[in-house]
């Protein structure tokens, strides 16, 4: 499932290839067609995303809403204006530099830096004629032949300029609202690092985390406590915290609740900036250059059970916690 950092670089895309411009809609499908209807020659105005969720503004006030869930995945083609660091998706370091070095270590004001020195965020170049594929990971697929081409498999809706096509296939969520029913959907999320990460977002979380008796692993995972965090990020945040995933939210120390809150912050913000789930830190050269070409290389634990912890030695338990695999230490997070 795509965590909160993969969203947050597809609404990207959209920023720069669509919003600005007067948008084609449709549904190949057929299962969206009354909502394409309504959206169809309105200009797309702004793009947004809160955790998991994505919003994409349209003239006339119309808001179209995307969960991508399992098994969705937004199709971009045509002349694509990318970021530097979409290639890192397909083991390649794109346009960051050998050492994958972040200014001033990985930290909440972390920028990424290209090989000109600039940040690969803003480091864009002319438009290519590609395919891209944007879900939990990123993919360049081969050239296009011809212009718009044609839907593939089960497009629920389809978006198209004059030089620019996303197919959105497979989510769980897509839906056509006002601002109002945007404000309720947004109402029930938790806080988002990328939208806030002042203080009163971490005093929110926090308080909420700590007079749950709820397990502080199913916590991370509700997106009505904090947004954006899968099952990948929940291992990692924990085992970095040392703590144990059923610890109940209100026996976490206060501290430890900020401290998790700040690493989110942090870690997303580098997924943001890299297109992966880097969770290691301290990493340079040949280590980095593998860890962003293999998630076996840059997580702690997960996907690692039965593998020797990368600090005590003990091995990595799996077990299943809110319907969802769980990788976790039983010594280091005892």
């Amino acid at each position: 499932m795509p965590e909160g950092h993969s969203v947050h670089r597809i609404t990207r895309q959209f920023e720069r290839n669509f919003v600005g411009r007067v948008v084609h809609a449709s549904s190949p499908q057929g299962r969206f067609a009354d909502g394409a209807a309504d959206l169809d020659g309105r200009r797309m105005v702004d793009a947004r995303a809160v955790g998991k969720q994505m919003f994409l503004g349209f003239e006339g006030d119309r808001w179209l809403r995307v969960h991508l869930g399992m098994y969705g995945a937004w199709d971009f083609a045509g002349d694509i204006l990318m970021d530097a660091t979409i290639a890192s998706a397909n083991g390649r370091m794109g346009q960051t530099n050998q050492k994958g070095t972040f200014l001033d270590g990985p930290n909440p004001d972390a920028v990424v830096l290209d090989s000109a020195g600039e940040n690969s965020i803003t480091s864009i170049g002319a438009p290519r004629r590609t395919r891209l594929r944007m879900s939990e990971s990123e993919k360049e697929g081969d050239g296009l032949e011809s212009f718009p081409p044609e839907p593939i498999g089960q497009v629920r809706v389809r978006l198209l300029t004059d030089t620019v096509v996303a197919d959105l296939r497979g989510p769980t969520a897509c839906e056509v609202l006002d601002p109002a029913q945007v404000e309720q959907v947004v109402g029930r999320l938790g806080p988002d690092p990328l939208i806030d990460d002042g203080p009163d977002a971490e005093e929110r979380f926090t308080s909420v985390v700590r007079r749950k008796p709820t397990p502080i692993g199913l916590l991370l995972m509700d997106q009505n406590v904090v947004s954006g965090i899968g099952n990948v990020y929940r291992a990692e945040l924990l085992f970095r915290a040392r703590l144990n995933p059923h610890t109940p939210g209100r026996l976490v120390p206060e501290e430890t609740v900020r401290g998790l809150w700040r690493d989110w912050s942090r870690l997303l913000r580098i997924g943001v900036e890299t297109g992966q789930m880097m969770t290691m830190d301290g990493l340079e050269g040949e280590a980095w250059t593998k860890a962003m070409a293999n998630r076996e290389d840059r997580h702690w634990v997960y996907k690692r059970e039965g593998l020797p912890c990368r600090v005590c030695g003990t091995n990595i338990v799996l077990e299943e916690m809110g319907a969802r695999k769980l990788y976790w230490c039983p010594v280091d997070q005892a």
